[in-house]
């Protein structure tokens, strides 16, 4: 393997090759570095690239595998799945030695002190961290149009958002810039991300990855997981990054299936969606949604159908109330934890002359972003005297009531709930700037499990105006082995699509200087 087929391998294709000696981690590191000096000017995906350290973790894995390769078959079947693969972190995840912004002014110039206990146990798994990449300023936002630094271009259309927060992540998977990447789900910036640039992007259950080392948004909402361009590269890396965590006490024991190392593929993967039933809830097809959207969606119910599934309708009537629900409980919570940003202890500072109160106020006004300080207002006006029962209480009543919805569908045996992850494509930038509402509701068909807490996969299936729509499968908690089986399922359905050889019609565009 050379040039751009290496550039353009799966974490798993990239495995078996290093394990051959096919290719090597440093030649793979080299490749990408090398594509994105070309194209992240215009692309923006990246904010700070680790090029010495990500060099030596790239030269520490070959060395690993020659020594494996010398040793025979089982040394190498016992070395783990994400050795030498390179990885990208959003710019929320702690990582020694490594600027850590949230995409915020506020954080300019700091460097994390420690490891999230993602990046350890990547570090742990031999994997090389290309490095950081862009996001609405922290994680407040569906198009990373907030980034205090840069916009992130979707490489399918350069003059379209990537949508967001996880903007950077997924753009520099879908612009082939690295084969996995990290994200955050907090009202679906995994998801939302991975449908608008056509990959694979899965928030799991609450609790089953370590929030310990990422800045916080909302941390009874917030939850990491993986980006990647196939379901089982998804699954590799949601492997290695899952688990109960003594830093995290929300972190779960809750044992991991090792059917993620090794998806069911081909024949058998399809197979597999034989028998299983997945409820389509009308309420997911929302008003104002594109009507190439829902052909896209309803034409893979239908694959999966044709598979041997069992799709009914049914309806979970609190989904209307999650939208307004999530905007009182997120905002409450990002005011609270935003409240550590005065620029005493770390980050941006304004102080200095003497005055403690102007120059906390300063500190904040000039190092938050419009989007934020509009969240933190909300936020602090639904917890203030007077209000807290009305709006908070109340919003946390009706959360309990979206997660009764979901119970319901898992008593009555479904096996799944098939939606929209979007109820749009990429829209151009600019076009919801002055209008915060319709930014928000970008996400109406993501935001429900994240107020459950439940796990969430958003998978490609088909393409409307030529851009790419994504089919989100949510499941019962715990059960993210069995969304990324039935994605790779829906996959080999539809391995002979069309559209799966459309590849992001602007990648030609990238190598064209600034944006």
């Amino acid at each position: 393997m050379s040039g751009e087929s290496l550039r353009r391998a799966t974490a798993t294709e990239l495995r078996a090759a290093f394990q051959s000696g096919a290719a090597t981690s440093r030649a793979v590191t080299d490749e990408l570095f090398a594509a994105i000096e070309r194209e992240d000017g215009v692309l923006g995906a990246w904010l700070h690239l680790r090029h010495e350290e990500a060099r030596a973790e790239a030269d520490r894995a070959d060395a690993r595998y020659a020594t494996a390769r010398a040793a025979g078959p089982a040394a190498l079947s016992a070395l783990p799945p994400l050795l030498g693969v390179p990885v990208a972190l959003k710019d929320l995840v702690n990582l020694t030695g490594t600027p850590t912004t949230a995409g915020s002014r506020i954080l300019e110039g700091y460097i994390s002190p420690y490891d999230a206990t993602i990046a350890a146990r990547l570090r742990e798994a031999g994997a090389v961290i290309l490095g950081k990449t862009n996001m609405d300023e922290f994680a407040m936002g569906s198009s990373t149009e907030f980034s205090a630094y840069k916009k992130t271009v979707n490489p399918w259309a350069t003059d379209r958002v990537p949508g967001g927060s996880s903007g950077g992540s997924s753009a520099a998977v879908a612009a082939f810039h690295a084969p996995l990447s990290i994200g955050t789900d907090t009202g679906g910036s995994i998801r939302q991300p991975a449908s608008l640039t056509g990959i694979v992007g899965m928030k799991p259950t609450y609790g089953r990855v370590s929030r310990y080392g990422i800045v916080a948004f909302a941390s009874s909402l917030d939850q990491v997981g993986p980006f990647a361009r196939t379901a089982q590269d998804a699954a590799l890396l949601l492997h290695t990054i899952a688990g109960a965590d003594a830093h995290d006490a929300t972190s779960s024991r809750s044992p991991l299936d090792a059917v993620l190392l090794n998806l069911p593929s081909g024949d058998a993967a399809a197979s597999a969606i034989r028998g299983k039933r997945f409820a389509l809830p009308k309420e997911y097809f929302v008003a104002g949604m594109e009507a190439g959207v829902e052909r896209a969606v309803r034409d893979a119910v239908a694959a999966l159908e044709v598979a041997g599934g069992i799709v009914e309708e049914v309806s979970l009537p609190t989904t209307e109330h999650a939208l307004a629900t999530y905007y009182i409980v997120a905002p409450a919570e990002a005011s609270a934890n935003l409240a550590r940003y005065d620029g005493v202890r770390y980050g941006a500072s304004k102080h200095g002359g003497g005055d403690l109160l102007n120059g906390y106020l300063e500190t904040r006004g000039r190092g938050f972003g419009p989007e934020v300080r509009r969240r933190i207002m909300l936020g602090t006006y639904a917890l203030s005297a007077g209000y807290y029962d009305a709006y908070y209480v109340k919003a946390q009543k009706v959360r309990t009531l979206i997660a009764r919805d979901f119970d319901r569908i898992w008593a009555a045996g479904f096996d799944a709930i098939v939606a929209p992850t979007s109820p749009q494509v990429a829209w151009k930038f600019g076009a919801k700037m002055s209008d915060p509402v319709s930014m928000y509701l970008a996400d109406a068909c993501t935001l429900p499990a994240n107020m459950a807490g439940l796990p969430g996969v958003s998978i490609p299936c088909g393409l409307s105006e030529n851009l790419p729509v994504g089919l989100q499968l949510i499941g019962k908690p715990w059960s993210e082995a069995e969304l990324l089986s039935i994605s790779a399922g829906y996959e080999a359905l539809t391995a002979t699509a069309a559209w799966r050889a459309v590849a992001p019609h602007d990648l030609a565009k990238l190598g064209g200087g600034a944006a």
